[in-house]
């Protein structure tokens, strides 16, 4: 979610060591994470209550948007450059493995 490295940590940690103090920082890293839990927990019912509110189904539009995923232009140059078939046809157990009529 972040792109926070370990220098970034170490510079948060020394900077809320001087501004809190050893005796304070424990607490004070306490109510952060309390309430970025609390912020999470409102922004889930803030989501939940528009959906409802506005008669949409969340799991459906997340389905919708999983499927937009397939149209990326990537995605698209990749399942044309394999080597093999999308789907590979199996040969019925009669048909030969060759064609007869090309030798």
């Amino acid at each position: 979610m972040f792109d926070i490295g370990i220098g970034e940590i170490m510079a948060l940690a020394v900077i809320g060591l001087l501004i809190f103090g050893p005796e304070k920082l424990p607490k004070a890293a306490a109510d952060g994470a309390r309430f970025i839990k609390q912020l999470r927990t409102m922004a889930a019912g803030a989501k939940q209550e528009l959906a409802d509110s506005a008669g949409l189904d969340v799991s459906e539009a997340m389905d919708a948007v999983k499927g937009l995923a397939d149209l990326h232009p990537k995605r698209i140059a990749t399942s044309l450059l394999k080597d093999e078939p999308a789907s590979p046809k199996k040969p019925a157990a009669d048909a030969p493995l060759f064609d007869p009529d090309a030798t």
